[in-house]
């Protein structure tokens, strides 16, 4: 059986290290010499930092439809004797209290679509809280317990000075069977590819990492946080020994964005697109080693257009240090944060240079006017905008994305009943091209008896009639 990725937290099991040695070395095996070695113990650490890591409870409402529902036979004898079900979704997690007034750090993936949120400390105290900002491209989430009460923290450390090999210690809630603490080392840094979400640069651990423990903390020997852990890969659920956690760089701009009560969290507007450099491509253009970010397209007028990048150019460091990849430029850029300028390596022909690029938010090019499509037209109950590099980002689609797009469908309205979808772009209506939400609007009024449109859906071209 091929391996499968489940999201879980880490905990990380006992370290050994077997080292190949010679006759004579073993000969020279000692035991502990003092009553001190003996007594070697992370038991100081953990009371010292146990306290900030909390479980995380969430529970959903799912609506479950009725199997008969549109169905005229059993609707005409049975009615509403057999209406759509909602019924309650529970889910467990770790979190990590990274501020005094009640501030958590956990993943997304804990929280998504939950209805209910409380978090269950050591002591056993339970509290209610809410979702302050979440993104799922990061999988981060930050809850706010509502209460004067002050917490407990873990502070934040510097992952960049993670090292692979250095001993690390993980708290959360494996299997909901109660607060757990284990130990393991680093593995690896810069790991990617390991989660469908758009974030690829993980620590990798060799900890025992198993369901229930997302959100919880991965801390150094000074007790800071360096991490939070997010996946695993495993045959059969439980840990196989390949963990992956956020850095906590990361995860410090992320609470920066929290705090400052932004709606939604952005990243840099670079305005390219980038590839991996693979041996082929490090071979044809004469690099020594496939790594770094080769630039496939530069958009006009973006800030990777100001600064001078090409098609071609591969990006090999920031302020430098080294990419490993597209996710780790884009980690590297993300982490630096808005408003701040980079210093990127840049090779061509062979030859480096330092090219300066601004970290600016996307921009709004057009106006986004949204608009909620009324009236008798196939778009009632649809949320329309202009998109723009910040719409496109705002609804994770390709930032040169241009047109009217679907940003939201009403539930049961028209729209959705005829299939029309968020991130549809809508192409033109009887023929005619619709470039605003403006245009859309006016056709929308004239309210004619044959609808002829046309949408993009994934780089799909559908076409659709509707009288």
């Amino acid at each position: 059986m091929h391996d499968l990725l489940k999201r879980a937290a880490l905990p990380f099991l006992a370290l050994v290290i077997a080292l190949p040695v010679s006759a004579n070395a073993q000969t020279a095996k000692t035991v502990p010499q003092s009553q001190t070695e003996m007594q070697l113990s992370f038991a100081p650490l953990v009371k010292q930092t146990a306290g900030a890591v909390v479980n995380v409870y969430a529970e959903k409402t799912v609506r479950r439809q009725s199997p008969f529902a549109g169905d005229p036979f059993f609707e005409q004898f049975f009615g509403q004797q057999m209406p759509n079900r909602s019924e309650k979704q529970s889910s467990l997690g770790s979190g990590v209290i990274v501020e005094a007034n009640g501030t958590i750090v956990t993943n997304n993936h804990v929280v998504e679509g939950a209805d209910d949120i409380k978090i269950a400390l050591s002591d056993g105290r339970e509290f209610p809280c809410k979702v302050v900002l979440r993104d799922d491209r990061v999988d981060l989430a930050v809850l706010k317990v509502d209460t004067k009460e002050t917490f407990p923290t873990l502070q934040l450390g510097n992952s960049d000075a993670v090292e692979v090999g250095d001993l690390v210690l993980a708290i959360g809630n494996p299997f909901g069977v109660g607060q757990t603490v284990t130990s393991g080392i680093v593995s690896a840094l810069a790991r990617n590819q390991v989660v469908k979400n758009e974030f690829g640069f993980f620590i990798q651990t060799d900890a025992s990492i198993n369901p229930g423990n997302s959100g919880g903390a991965l801390m150094n020997m000074k007790g800071e946080l360096i991490g939070i852990n997010t996946a695993i890969f495993s045959r059969g659920g439980g840990s196989n020994g390949i963990g992956f956690a956020i850095p906590a760089n990361l995860v410090k701009v992320f609470l920066a964005s929290a705090d400052a009560g932004v709606k939604s969290f952005e990243r840099p507007y670079v305005g390219a697109t980038f590839d991996a450099v693979t041996s082929e491509v490090a071979e044809a253009l004469g690099l020594n080693k496939a790594r770094g970010a080769l630039i496939v397209k530069v958009t006009d007028g973006s800030p990777a257009a100001k600064a001078g990048l090409k098609a071609g150019q591969i990006v090999s460091a920031v302020d430098g240090i080294p990419v490993e990849h597209p996710d780790a430029l884009l980690y590297r850029l993300t982490t630096a944060g808005l408003g701040k300028s980079v210093q990127l390596t840049v090779v061509e022909n062979g030859r480096e240079q330092q090219i300066a690029l601004a970290l600016d938010r996307a921009p709004e090019t057009a106006p986004r006017d949204q608009r909620t499509i009324g009236g008798r037209t196939p778009f009632t109950g649809a949320v329309v905008e202009n998109l723009s590099p910040r719409v496109a980002d705002e609804l994770r689609m390709p930032s040169e994305s241009t047109g009217v797009v679907v940003s939201e469908v009403t539930e049961d309205s028209l729209a959705a009943r005829l299939g029309f979808e968020p991130k549809d772009i809508i192409i033109s209506i009887n023929g005619a091209e619709v470039k605003t939400t403006k245009e859309l609007a006016a056709v929308a009024d004239e309210d004619p008896n044959f609808w002829r449109v046309e949408i993009e859906r994934d780089g799909q071209r559908i076409r659709q009639f509707f009288r």
